[in-house]
């Protein structure tokens, strides 16, 4: 399928979808798409009574290929300008499809198989969201990426900013999940 731009003098070459094609998805079982997210799922700290519970996350129909994958949390709303990383996890099993309530947790042995990278907060594990007073509230995008190898060279020291880059070196495909939160 060929679709012309003429106002940009473009010509783009967009693969036709294909009938019966599955769509990579990231859904939970706890919070939907758009959804504000609970209050156990919020930081505890720093102004905020949460109890930093990640939530049930699940994903299905990965691409033909996939070695590992990873999984972020991201806040692009964040007063720094450049977001901030609430979690990152990656070398999760190819065969692994889900991570159970509180996986965010490094010391719960929820996932052992996987590394729980740095965040923003300056620890392991997840981090919940915490903005700040005012406002209209944040996004909060959970992404869950298929990736073409099996590890990242990379281990639980490493800023998420890296995590971040290698993963999108290695990529396949792609989901998100996005909530909201604001006090």
């Amino acid at each position: 399928m060929a679709l012309w731009l003429s106002s940009l003098g473009l010509l783009l070459l967009l693969p036709a979808a294909q009938a019966g094609a599955e769509v990579f998805t990231l859904a939970s079982s706890v919070v939907g798409n758009g959804d504000r997210i609970a209050s156990a799922r919020l930081y505890m700290g720093t102004g905020c009574s949460g109890e930093n519970i990640s939530p049930e996350l699940h994903w299905r129909d990965a691409p033909q290929g996939t070695r590992s994958f990873a999984l972020t949390m991201f806040d692009p709303d964040a007063v720094s300008g450049s977001g901030r990383w609430h979690w990152v996890v990656f070398n999760i099993p190819a065969e692994l499809m889900s991570l159970p309530e509180g996986a965010g947790e490094p010391k719960s042995g929820l996932i052992p198989e996987a590394i729980q990278g740095r965040t923003d907060f300056r620890g392991h594990g997840y981090s919940g969201a915490c903005p700040p007073e005012g406002g209209d509230g944040h996004r909060y995008q959970f992404r869950i990426y298929a990736l073409k190898v099996d590890l990242l060279p990379l281990d639980e020291s490493t800023p998420a900013e890296m995590v971040a880059d290698h993963i999108n070196a290695n990529k396949l495909a792609e989901a998100q999940l996005e909530v909201i939160y604001g006090r």
